[in-house]
């Protein structure tokens, strides 16, 4: 496994973790990265973290916490860099982070055409729970 060193995110990361994120195909028309950046930093910043191997961004997780559930957003791996363990060293860093604040459990979203990630999270000891994911958007960015 390559040797990450995991930081939170600054500013002069967002370009990068941009180009990451649509490497990734985690980007969407209708969510702004930019945006979603400028989001996150208003809320758990702390917890939005970076991946650096031999000093080049090469993963990212975004999560939060607000007092009942932890959730984590834009997991990446540099698919360079995929494969590797440094997904799983992402979550774990996450998961320690959520837990240090007292997060109860970890949930995620998974689109269901995303099979390699739902296999990944698996293996991590996530289960599907029987739920219904909804949403509405507050806020039309198209």
């Amino acid at each position: 496994m390559p040797e990450m060193l995991i930081r939170q995110y600054s500013a002069d990361n967002e370009n990068a973790i941009i180009e990451l994120w649509q490497r990734c195909g985690l980007t969407r028309p209708w969510n702004d990265p930019r945006k979603d950046i400028a989001r996150k930093l208003k809320v758990n910043p702390e917890l939005f973290l970076v991946g650096f191997v031999n000093g080049k961004v090469a993963a990212s997780a975004v999560a939060g916490y607000e007092g009942h559930r932890g959730w984590v957003n834009y997991l990446a791996v540099d698919p360079d860099f995929q494969r590797k363990g440094l997904g799983r060293q992402m979550m774990q860093n996450v998961e320690q982070a959520l837990a240090r604040m007292g997060c109860p459990k970890v949930n995620i979203q998974v689109r269901t055409g995303n099979l390699n990630a739902i296999e990944f999270y698996k293996n991590l000891g996530y289960k599907i729970d029987e739920t219904v994911s909804m949403g509405k958007r507050l806020e039309e960015d198209i």
